[in-house]
């Protein structure tokens, strides 16, 4: 290895000879005196070198400029000038790399760039101290989701992204030629959990891209993202909506433990007791009090999500039982009133992170909600045909894993959160 230690573990080796590598954050010559300050991903470390401390050799031989890659070997003594309170005083120095030209991103941030500059060029931004704790945040919560769901008794499973049908029945799909056949790009791997719900894996979940073909351009809309899914047998939306509130409590605790991640996002992260449930009907009329144009039957806005956090203050919320006309076409409708459904979102610092539904188990009201949406159940029959040998109720939910990472890290537009971010107009790097 080019390196033995990381530079948070060779802190804590004071009188210790270390070998740390990196990039140079910072580089002043003063001729005698030489002073570098050592980047990682786990933080910085100074390196001295002073005439007559160090071999005359090694001082002419340690030369850098801001993020020239580099190899360090020395010892680690206190210091109350080093910023760390720290220094490695080197016995040897090695350029593992140079930078041939101007950067377009200062990894220091003393010079701030657009967030187009910044994506263009993703692996210079990711050298920044925040947009390295946002990825490292949601390498944290996928873990967090995947291992309380283990714990819960659920299974991995990976469904296929090539399709011969559009998942959810709309139009806003990739389309691709797949050998001498049309297919598609999966909207959401909703189909393939059920069946597998279906086939008696009973509880089961899943981490996979979706791509989704709408021409939007919003700070809250990516045309790939990745969603963590569940769904569970002989389960309706309430019992769904409980397991969604143990795993999202459960991530945000993970998040609220990690405060030095939190402070490099400017972020905080408080954990709720219990997530706050109201009914569709309930909200509506409270926007209706509160003055908001909405009428019963028409879906939530941005600008809607963001007056219910104000006028509730509740940063985590479930709202349940939509009208069945505005959700997909396999949510169950209410056995009390159909043009309810059993459906369900968690909203989270005013805005939604999450979907769910008890699932339609019965193959005539399935067919029945296809040809109301103008669909035509024979180009779903691959799926449907699975309802025809003893589908049990079953209930599933999914969260996009960008959104909760950027309203955790504080962010403000949901790019931050994708290391390569595919929209409209981003098809590189």
């Amino acid at each position: 290895m080019l390196r033995k230690q990381y530079i948070n573990e060779a802190k804590l080796m004071k009188g210790q000879e270390v070998e740390v590598a990196g990039w140079v954050h910072k580089f002043v010559d003063m001729g005698k005196l030489k002073f570098i300050i050592l980047r990682d991903r786990t933080g910085q470390i100074q390196i001295t070198a002073k005439k007559g401390i160090v071999p005359e050799e090694l001082l002419t031989r340690i030369k850098a400029n801001r993020e020239y890659v580099v190899r360090v070997k020395g010892k680690v003594t206190e210091s109350k000038m080093a910023p760390e309170g720290v220094e490695v005083i080197p016995s040897d120095y090695e350029i593992l790399n140079s930078v041939d030209d101007k950067l377009p991103v200062d990894p220091t941030d003393e010079v701030p760039a657009e967030l187009e500059t910044r994506l263009e060029y993703r692996y210079l931004d990711l050298r920044r101290k925040k947009v390295n704790a946002i990825f490292e945040m949601k390498s944290i919560l996928i873990n967090t989701f995947r291992s309380t769901l283990f714990g819960m008794g659920f299974t991995e499973i990976h469904p296929p992204s090539i399709i011969a049908a559009a998942s959810e029945g709309g139009t806003d799909v990739f389309e691709m030629k797949y050998f001498e056949n049309k297919a598609y790009l999966v909207q959401s791997p909703q189909l393939y959990k059920q069946m597998a719900v279906i086939g008696g894996l009973d509880k089961v979940f899943i981490t996979t891209p979706v791509f989704r073909a709408e021409k939007h351009n919003t700070t809250t809309h990516l045309n790939e993202v990745l969603q963590m899914d569940i769904e569970m047998g002989f389960a309706d939306h309430h019992d769904a909506m409980d397991v969604l509130e143990v795993v999202f409590l459960a991530m945000l605790r993970t998040a609220a433990s990690r405060k030095d991640l939190l402070s490099a996002c400017d972020s905080s992260v408080s954990v709720p007791q219990k997530v706050k449930r109201l009914t569709y009907t309930e909200v509506v009329e409270m926007l209706q009090k509160a003055g908001e144009k909405i009428e019963w039957g028409h879906d939530f806005t941005r600008e809607h999500e963001r007056k219910i956090f104000e006028l509730l203050k509740e940063e985590a919320l479930f709202i349940y039982e939509y009208p069945t006309a505005i959700r997909a076409f396999y949510s169950m409708p209410s056995e009390k009133d159909e043009k309810i459904c059993n459906a369900f979102d968690l909203m989270y610092r005013g805005l939604e992170i999450s979907s769910g539904a008890q699932r339609i188990h019965k193959i005539d009201i399935l067919e029945k909600q296809l040809k109301s949406r103008g669909l035509n159940p024979a180009d779903f029959e691959f799926y449907a045909k699975a309802f025809r040998f003893g589908a049990p109720p079953h209930a599933g939910w999914s969260i996009g894993l960008e959104r909760l990472a950027m309203k955790v890290c504080g962010q403000e537009n949901i790019r931050e959160a994708a290391l390569f971010p595919r929209d409209r107009t981003r098809l590189t790097p």
